[in-house]
């Protein structure tokens, strides 16, 4: 095939955002962040951040992606050309930097004293960082290669920047940091997709590494896996699935976070359920959830004689309930919130989207923002920085003619310039970002070298 744009993350959720609706009157507030209607809307008092796109949502009624994908069943999703209508207006690097969406938990985590307390936390925010991906139905631009993404937050005490350090296979790479040294965040993502019929299923890989600087402290996990149900035919919705490993390297604490698939009867959809032992192994805390509502912590003895309590009902339920539909995979009605029990501390909770956001890509507040050039930034940023890749700038803007045309310039200036250095016997050079080994995990990861926030950018690639 001609394009090399790669099927990313097409993704959707729940059909209606209840989840904020839950009586918290028998929990303990742990997360004391107090939500004041989406995005911090200043910075340094100046700055009023967007709340709106430019543009609503392109329709895509007149698409099919069926005429596309009919050929890949079972293969991996690589060199698929996908029209831009199935896209959202972000590159996959901004998808990325979402994971800074809820830092204020970070935060939180580095404020407290116990190992334990830290863990709860910092295994909340591993479940907040996919919580944006609930009922996203398009998929981000393929990064181009050499493309980076900057993101300074102040209000929030951080600054990321990630690089696409590689096209084939797709490899993703980014680096948070504290404005204050609190805190390191990193990772290398580089997500393997297959189709399967009816679904897409995302098997990522790439470790997650935050370091937690005060403490000494250092953990690292993989997010989970994520079936997309519904690419041909009915709603969009989406799963995530398996076994989280949270572990804290310096103090041999693990946490075990079970996203659970929704099964035969649907009582199971978007549920998160978990414990933190000891280095011992000794169960010290139980966590529970939902990856698309809210996290509690309790203690585990209590959490156990509840279940047992409650067993009987939850299996008469059970056979009240399927998941299974005839031409669809059809999603289960999901008709009640978490149920809080007594003794349970809140660790997280989801940020409501705003009103409009069904046409807006069902971007959230947080979303919203990552695209928007502020004042003066334009000068600041890097030549590669996806802020001025102009296919996702009039996308953003409703022009799908234009974001067509901008994408296959700006796909055969790629292969052009990959011809050259294959004519030349060239390697790429990555920018701000090497292949070295992760200490703590011994794998091979790409670390941030240093200096992007130095403003020289004279060795960055023309890729635009």
């Amino acid at each position: 095939m001609n394009s090399e744009e790669e099927f990313y993350d097409a993704e959707t959720g729940l059909e209606s955002d209840d989840s904020c609706e839950v009586s918290f009157k028998d929990a303990l507030v742990f997360d004391n962040k107090q939500v004041t209607g989406g995005c911090c809307s200043q910075e340094n008092g100046v700055w009023e951040r967007r709340k709106t796109l430019p543009a609503d949502m392109i329709s895509k009624n007149n698409f099919s992606v069926w005429s596309i994908l009919k050929k890949c069943i079972g293969m991996e999703l690589s060199k698929i050309a996908m029209p831009v209508v199935f896209n959202e207006p972000l590159s996959f690097l901004q998808r990325i930097s979402e994971y800074m969406e809820h830092t204020h938990l970070i935060h939180k985590a580095c404020s407290l004293s116990d190992s334990i307390d830290r863990m709860q936390v910092v295994a909340a925010f591993a479940v907040s960082a996919v919580a944006s991906q609930w009922e996203r139905t398009g998929k981000p631009f393929n990064p181009l290669l050499g493309e980076t993404y900057e993101l300074t937050r102040e209000d929030e005490g951080y600054r990321l920047i990630s690089e696409q350090v590689s096209h084939h296979p797709p490899v993703s790479a980014f680096h948070a940091q504290s404005l204050k040294q609190e805190f390191e965040f990193h990772g290398t993502i580089y997500p393997k997709l297959k189709f399967w019929g009816k679904s897409v299923e995302a098997e990522p890989r790439g470790t997650m590494t935050l370091e937690l600087l005060k403490h000494k402290e250092v953990y690292t996990w993989t997010n989970p896996l994520c079936c997309v149900h519904n690419i041909i035919l009915g709603k969009l919705w989406i799963e995530q699935y398996g076994t989280v490993e949270i572990v804290n390297h310096s103090t041999g604490d693990k946490c075990v976070l079970n996203f659970k698939p929704c099964g035969m009867f649907g009582k199971e959809l978007h549920k998160v359920e978990g414990h933190i032992q000891d280095k011992s192994k000794k169960k010290r805390r139980v966590i529970y959830g939902k990856w698309t509502e809210c996290m509690y912590s309790m203690d585990p003895k209590l959490y156990e004689a509840n279940r047992k309590k409650t067993g009987a009902d939850t299996k008469k339920l059970k056979q009240e309930q399927s998941c299974e539909g005839d031409e669809a995979d059809e999603m289960p009605d999901v008709q009640e919130t978490v149920t809080v029990i007594p003794g349970s501390a809140l660790l997280w909770r989801i940020t409501p989207r705003p009103a409009h956001s069904a046409q807006m890509y069902n971007f959230t507040s947080f979303a919203m923002t990552l695209n928007e050039l502020e004042p003066a930034m334009e000068r600041l940023l890097a030549p590669t920085d996806c802020r001025l890749r102009p296919d996702i700038r009039a996308m953003e803007n409703g022009d799908i003619d234009a974001a067509n045309t901008e994408k296959e310039r700006l796909e055969e200036k790629q292969r052009a310039s990959r011809r050259e250095r294959s004519k030349d016997k060239e390697e790429w050079s990555t920018r701000w970002f090497k292949m070295a080994t992760n200490p703590h995990t011994g794998a091979e990861d790409w670390l941030y070298t240093g200096g992007y926030f130095d403003r020289n950018y004279t060795d960055c690639p023309n890729i635009y």
